[in-house]
């Protein structure tokens, strides 16, 4: 049963909440643990929740008829294990010594072709800083105890594109 609060979101924009990573290299598998949490909730249809694995390519499918696309990924800032990031495309550079996403140059190439066929929803990228990335199948402690947090930031997401399309019916 959906919650009533996420009924007056049925009819809003479609958004795509996708998670890439690697599940096989521990922190580097966020994304992928994050979507298969979420896609055990209950959330309003226009809310598509996708495991992308390390397949950036399918962004640009996912993009077509997409109003906002919410990325769940690792995401390497420098900063301490667990920082949560919330970033968009712009803010990731190709300036940068080392990569800040693991999937950088994908991720942004991708973007970059939806955006050249006319097919970019806004986009707004997730991430937490990786402890570990090596064979394994769990994530790290520092990393795993930031996912409900997470989840909570994408449902605020959700929440916000939702208000801000009511807002612009009005």
């Amino acid at each position: 049963m959906l919650p009533a609060i996420w009924k007056i979101f049925e009819n809003m924009n479609h958004t795509v909440v996708l998670g890439i990573g690697n599940l096989l290299l521990r922190d580097e598998g966020l994304g992928i643990h994050v979507v298969s949490r979420m896609m055990e909730m209950h959330l309003p249809q226009n809310v598509e929740v996708v495991d992308g694995a390390t397949a950036t390519w399918d962004i640009v499918s996912l993009a077509d008829g997409a109003d906002k696309l919410i990325i769940v990924d690792a995401v390497k800032g420098g900063e301490a294990p667990g920082t949560i990031y919330r970033l968009s495309p712009d803010d990731i550079t190709m300036d940068e010594e080392e990569p800040l996403s693991l999937h950088q140059i994908n991720l942004l190439q991708m973007l970059d072709v939806c955006a050249l066929i006319g097919r970019k929803p806004l986009t707004v990228i997730i991430g937490v800083e990786p402890k570990e990335v090596h064979f394994s199948m769990e994530l790290s402690p520092e990393v795993e105890e930031k996912v409900p947090q997470v989840i909570e930031l994408i449902l605020e997401e959700i929440t916000e594109e939702a208000v801000d399309s009511q807002a612009s019916l009005q």
